[in-house]
């Protein structure tokens, strides 16, 4: 029996406003054996970034110790240690600037508002994409759960186009997100067309005859695939909703009079009330990010996003963090920042445990937020490697992508700038087999290197770094 063949670009689209990509479906393969191929696989990455770091001593633990939630995935990973970023130090700027700057990018800051060159997801999309992305794609998805402002964007915005500058607009609130993923990639147009006011009662109006031609008698679609886009569907609905019946809920709290520090709105500025931090619960802070994080996997799901970053608390983070943390059905720890500092303000934030970090100390604290910061982007990791994330050659998308995982330090003491900005954590999948995925790798080479024998892993004659800087393979990374 013959079966039809349905492009993976194709859109559901309405109002010319909005696209909702469709899922993997059977019917965007030519034949079964095209399961085994790569063709049709397009070049995604991805950088994730935590903020504050993982010290280097920690690290050796692999998964024993803060290392454990990444542990389930660990045949898809390559773990990196001894990567150096020395070479980003800026003299007076402490790594909370120079490290989060390096991330992706192996350059120090430019200024406060630009990173010092292009981040690898943006080199890679200028390679691949000379000409742009296909119609209905953001151009560079850019979201995050975070706290920590002032004049720096690098504490939190993680894709550089190549002068520096964000590649894209930071999301950070899930209907923020959604509507970017779902509303015009075209901000001038979105603002400008007053068909969006369907679009606040949900994009899936807007798509309700494609819809209809897809689950009906004339579809292209068989009974599998038409039960799984009805699940998709579900899946988008139920997340627009979540996206926004959180904003209600931070717009009730703000409105009470009387409202106590720890419930204060946790966006825009003040979510960083002169820097001094904020009180947060466990359980606010890992909502929001898992919603965020499943919006996100979804955009890429939908094939909405190819590039982009995605952050899990800013450089620098300054939050009182409270509540119990299980893990694996186990109680790790008992967050109480600011009464196990005995402080209050900046001083009683987590951003202190790693200040007082100490080899020979216990580090309990460090260790259980550090830990629990792996918990949350091994999240993120999972949503790309289940069934609605398998692509043509069989792979799902966290395999095929390069999805680099980094963050700000190897230290988080600013009394020594080669030990603070070296041994920085560095984390990433296989790229479609392009990768060592399975180890954990004593790779004692500068980032700049490592990013760049990524980038030519990938086919990018483009580099990262200076012109006149001869670049150092390091071979033992690839396949």
């Amino acid at each position: 029996m013959t079966r039809a063949a349905i492009s993976r670009r194709t859109m559901l689209r309405g109002l010319g406003t909005v696209s909702i990509g469709l899922p993997f479906l059977e019917e965007m393969l030519a034949t079964p054996a095209a399961a085994q191929s790569a063709t049709g696989v397009p070049v995604r990455a991805f950088n994730v970034f935590f903020g504050l770091g993982i010290p280097s001593p920690l690290q050796t633990e692999g998964f024993e110790g803060v290392l454990e939630p990444l542990k389930p995935l660990s045949d898809k990973l390559l773990i990196m240690r001894n990567v150096d970023h020395v070479r980003a130090d800026e003299p007076g700027i402490n790594a909370h600037y120079d490290g989060s700057s390096a991330a992706f990018t192996a350059a120090p800051p430019n200024g406060t508002a630009r990173a010092g060159g292009p981040s690898l997801d943006q080199v890679i999309r200028h390679h691949h994409y000379p000409d742009g992305l296909p119609q209905g794609m953001v151009p560079a998805l850019v979201a995050g759960t975070y706290f920590r402002r002032n004049d720096r964007p690098v504490r939190y915005v993680h894709s550089f186009n190549p002068d520096g500058t964000a590649a894209g607009a930071m999301q950070e609130s899930p209907q923020a997100l959604f509507s970017r993923i779902f509303g015009s990639t075209d901000d001038t147009e979105q603002a400008a067309d007053p068909r969006r006011q369907k679009l606040d009662r949900s994009v899936l109006d807007s798509v309700v005859e494609q819809t209809k031609f897809f689950a009906g008698d004339r579809s292209p679609l068989g009974a599998t695939s038409r039960a799984r886009l009805a699940d998709h569907l579900d899946r988008v609905r139920e997340y627009e909703q979540r996206a926004f019946e959180m904003q209600k809920v931070i717009a009730e709290r703000c409105q009470s009079p009387g409202t106590p520090s720890d419930s204060k709105l946790i966006h825009g500025d003040e979510a960083d009330p002169g820097g001094e931090g904020i009180d947060i619960t466990l359980e606010e802070l890992t909502a929001e990010w898992r919603l965020m994080a499943d919006l996100y996997a979804l955009a890429i799901q939908c094939d909405r996003a190819r590039f982009g970053s995605l952050t899990f608390l800013a450089a620098g983070e300054r939050i009182r963090l409270t509540g119990k943390y299980e893990y694996d059905g186990r109680t790790v720890f008992e967050f109480d920042d600011a009464a196990h500092r005995k402080a209050t303000g900046a001083n009683a934030c987590s951003h202190e445990w790693w200040h007082a970090f100490r080899e020979d100390k216990k580090n309990e604290q460090l260790r259980a937020h550090a830990h629990m910061k792996m918990r949350e982007v091994a999240y993120f990791l999972q949503r790309l490697d289940g069934k609605d994330s398998v692509e043509a050659n069989g792979k799902t998308l966290l395999e095929n992508s390069l999805i680099t995982i980094s963050t700000e330090s190897g230290d988080g003491r600013h009394n020594d700038v080669k030990r603070e900005l070296s041994g920085i954590f560095h984390a990433v999948t296989g790229a479609g087999g392009r990768f060592k995925t399975g180890q954990i790798m004593d790779v004692g080479a500068e980032g700049i290197d490592v990013y760049n024998t990524a980038l030519a892993a990938l086919d990018v004659a483009g580099r990262i770094g200076p012109n006149n800087r001869q670049m150092q393979m390091v071979d033992k990374i690839r396949t």
